[in-house]
């Protein structure tokens, strides 16, 4: 049981490392040790099976953004995006062995073109989480499948009803009101600010 504790803590400040340094990158972070994998999908099936499930990606954003007119959460995302791509040197994405967890996994790899940073999961705030990086970013930080991109990528930087905005640092987006908090009460790493995650 200890021996486990350490392990996830050891990997939680790593990836704690990796999320804080991503804010003020100038550059990608290198692939993978062994390359960025080959996809063994086809690219144009990932492309008509993109472009058939866009109407429902667009339709669930409108959902969401009218359930925020509605009920307006505690923060409000202010700002515009820089256009830099550092948001997408290490996306996250909670793992699980289920079935729903492993067709998760495939369609971000392999439709969407995310490959795995880390062969092991990693900790974040108490969950299990694939480090990924995506195979169409540009190194002028551009997306090149921008129009077609998954609804992680759509919906940063996340603001949320519960909890608090998940935004990283020098992208051109901020809250309102400000977070995390300034003065003495605020208790929060600064880096929980900085996570690119879908649960």
């Amino acid at each position: 049981m200890f021996k486990r504790k350490v392990y996830y803590e050891a990997k939680s400040e790593l990836l704690e490392e990796l999320l804080e340094n991503a804010g003020s990158a100038t550059h990608q972070p290198p692939p993978p040790a062994q390359g960025i994998p080959r996809r063994w999908l086809p690219s144009w099936i990932g492309a008509v099976l993109k472009w058939s499930f866009l109407p429902f990606v667009l339709t669930d954003l409108a959902m969401q953004r009218l359930a925020r007119s509605i009920i307006r959460p505690p923060f409000k995302r202010e700002g515009s995006c820089k256009r830099r791509g550092n948001c997408c040197h290490y996306v996250l994405i909670q793992h699980s062995t289920n079935l729903i967890g492993r067709c998760f996994k495939f369609w971000y790899t392999q439709v969407h073109g995310f490959y795995l940073r880390f062969k092991e999961p990693q900790l974040y705030e108490g969950k299990e989480m694939h480090v990924m990086g995506c195979r169409y970013l540009q190194k002028d930080g551009s997306c090149g499948q921008y129009h077609l991109r998954p609804i992680i990528c759509r919906q940063w930087p996340i603001v949320e009803h519960f909890g608090y905005p998940k935004i990283l640092k020098g992208c051109g987006y901020r809250s309102n009101p400000p977070f995390p908090l300034d003065g003495p009460e605020d208790n929060l790493s600064e880096g929980r600010s900085k996570l690119n995650i879908l649960d």
